[in-house]
């Protein structure tokens, strides 16, 4: 039994035909997208909703997309599985929630120390990561695409300061993805929660810090009522790209017409998302300092142990094949972006904030 045979047959045997099957109308269809983000969520959210609408829109409704926000139709982690086996028609989530169903899923959202928002659009649209992203949903009926990006996200929210790698032994924290395993390696006690579970997580005490996003998101959780230390820079997601992911069988049924609309619809909100956050997240830092949140970095000694641990978490997933090959080329992509943005608009903003004092 292949794996998407399989995941159609345990998801019916665990309930799943409780669930609506996609409807259609004479003419249109109803496609239905599940997300891993609860309602109204700053960002990830409002990105899942436009590629619904731009969908709709563009197809002048002969395609309706019907969003169920996490918890609505499925669970936010339960997204990918029931658009694999055919339960949903789309989803819309960050992808290295799904590490457990391949690592290599990480690279089309966010590695720790790997590629910036920039880097990973240029090695998707122009050196092999689409491809890369389609090879891998084939394993599991899936088409997929990059729809949003939230940037540089922030290291995230502390019950105490950081000081050393060794403040991170127990220390209870929420991180998803290779990054949360990495923490791991650090000796933190990682927990992989759901947003909307988030801060009443770290208002109970359940956890002891966490990352989310950034400066404009985080403020829209309220984190900044529960603890006022916070770091803004962090190692673990440099540039995160969310998914739209079509089941295999439903894109492929549709018009060639129709399934450009959703690619394009998903290229305009990877563009629009991250203009949002970058608009957002200066202005949305003043404000948190304006309330006594105290912006902090972490020492060098932190960064490299924190390199070091996510080196010993790419290394023991080297030996899939797949995983292999996308690391290979996302990186080989991310060292030649690097070179040129370096020596090009990394060197013209410092001269420049330093010439007009940004």
């Amino acid at each position: 039994m292949d794996r998407r045979t399989f995941l159609k047959a345990s998801t019916a045997g665990a309930g799943a035909t409780a669930l609506a099957a996609p409807a259609y109308a004479e003419g249109n269809r109803t496609l239905t997208l599940v997300t891993t983000w609860g309602r109204g969520l700053a960002g990830v959210h409002d990105v899942a909703q436009r590629c619904a609408d731009m969908i709709s829109t563009m197809s002048d409704g002969t395609l309706t997309v019907e969003l169920k926000a996490a918890g609505e139709l499925v669970g936010a982690f339960e997204v990918f599985d029931a658009v694999s086996a055919g339960q949903a028609d789309m989803y819309h989530g960050a992808d290295y929630y799904f590490v457990g169903q391949h690592p290599g899923y990480a690279y089309f959202s966010s590695t720790p120390f790997g590629m910036t928002a920039q880097e990973q659009a240029n090695w998707y649209y122009h050196a092999g990561g689409a491809e890369l992203h389609d090879e891998l949903g084939q394993i599991f009926g899936l088409k997929s695409f990059l729809a949003g990006n939230s940037g540089v996200q922030a290291g995230g929210w502390y019950a105490r300061e950081i000081n050393s790698p060794e403040d991170f032994q127990g220390l209870k924290f929420r991180m998803p993805g290779l990054g949360g395993q990495a923490l791991g390696k650090m000796g933190a006690s990682v927990q992989n929660l759901p947003g909307s579970e988030v801060y009443q997580a770290l208002a109970s005490g359940a956890i002891e810090g966490t990352e989310w996003i950034g400066p404009w998101a985080d403020e829209k959780m309220g984190f900044q009522e529960i603890t006022k230390i916070y770091y803004a820079a962090g190692f673990h997601e440099p540039g995160t790209g969310n998914t739209l992911a079509v089941n295999r069988d439903v894109f492929e049924s549709l018009s060639l017409a129709h399934q450009t609309i959703i690619e394009v619809a998903a290229g305009d909100a990877h563009a629009w998302n991250l203009a949002q956050f970058l608009n957002e997240n200066g202005k949305a830092l003043a404000r948190l300092q304006g309330e006594g949140v105290q912006v902090r970095q972490f020492p060098d000694a932190v960064w490299d142990a924190m390199g070091a641990a996510a080196q010993e978490v790419t290394e023991e997933n080297l030996s899939d094949e797949l995983f292999a090959k996308i690391h290979a080329s996302a990186t080989e992509s991310m060292v030649a972006s690097s070179a040129w943005l370096s020596r090009s608009e990394g060197l013209y903003r410092a001269q420049r904030d330093r010439v007009i004092g940004v």
